[in-house]
């Protein structure tokens, strides 16, 4: 990755999406994280650093800073947790999962999605299952694994792939059948699967989760 690149570009722009989104409810406003991050980001290129590593540096530099200024300034700060889903293609698994945990926690988790080997195409018993659940699918493009992405994630979930050479802060791994080339029906098992280890690790996270089940096609 080079410096100002559009690569480098795209995953800064990541970064400040994300920590713009990630404490949203934690007494900032956006300009002023943007004006963290600018700052941070001016610093480490100055200092020379590779840079393939500024966008994740930059990432904890400003959460290090934004937690100092608010237990400086009294502020109520109460970032969401982050969790980037990953399975084999990012068709469906890992898309369903993301949409759920977004969903049932109200978007108090930013929840992203990406495969080892994505194949640019979604499973459209992706999107019915969860239209079937009243969710829409917002990010519906299967996209590979960033390493910026990844290195941000409070919580990485492989999701049917056990030998993925990935870790994270915090790595879980979900043995659940690739709905790949499977009938409609078999989707909704495996949608109605992902929503249960959802709901529990949203619980482990001490995140408010919908207690009702969703509603479902028979």
């Amino acid at each position: 990755m080079e410096l100002h690149s559009t690569t480098y570009e795209r995953a800064m722009a990541r970064v400040l999406t994300d920590l713009t989104e990630r404490y949203a409810e934690g007494g900032f406003q956006p300009e002023e994280i943007a004006a963290v991050v600018a700052r941070t980001r001016s610093a480490l290129e100055r200092a020379g650093k590779h840079a393939e590593f500024i966008p994740a540096l930059v990432e904890h530099a400003v959460r290090d800073e934004l937690a100092s200024l608010a237990r400086a300034e009294g502020r109520s700060l109460s970032p969401r947790p982050k969790v980037l889903f990953v399975c084999e293609r990012n068709e469906g698994r890992s898309q369903v999962a993301a949409a759920l945990a977004e969903h049932l926690s109200d978007r108090h988790v930013l929840a992203r999605s990406a495969g080892l080997h994505p194949t640019g195409r979604l499973n459209p018993h992706a999107s019915e299952v969860l239209a079937e659940r009243g969710i829409e699918l917002r990010h519906p493009l299967p996209s590979e694994v960033q390493e910026d992405v990844l290195d941000a994630a409070d919580v990485l979930v492989l999701i049917g792939c056990p030998g993925a050479p990935l870790l994270g802060r915090r790595t879980v791994h979900w043995d659940i059948d690739d709905p790949y080339a499977q009938d409609l029906s078999t989707a909704r098992r495996i949608a109605d699967e992902l929503e249960a280890r959802v709901r529990e690790l949203l619980g482990e996270l001490e995140v408010p989760i919908a207690q009702r089940r969703l509603a479902t096609a028979s």
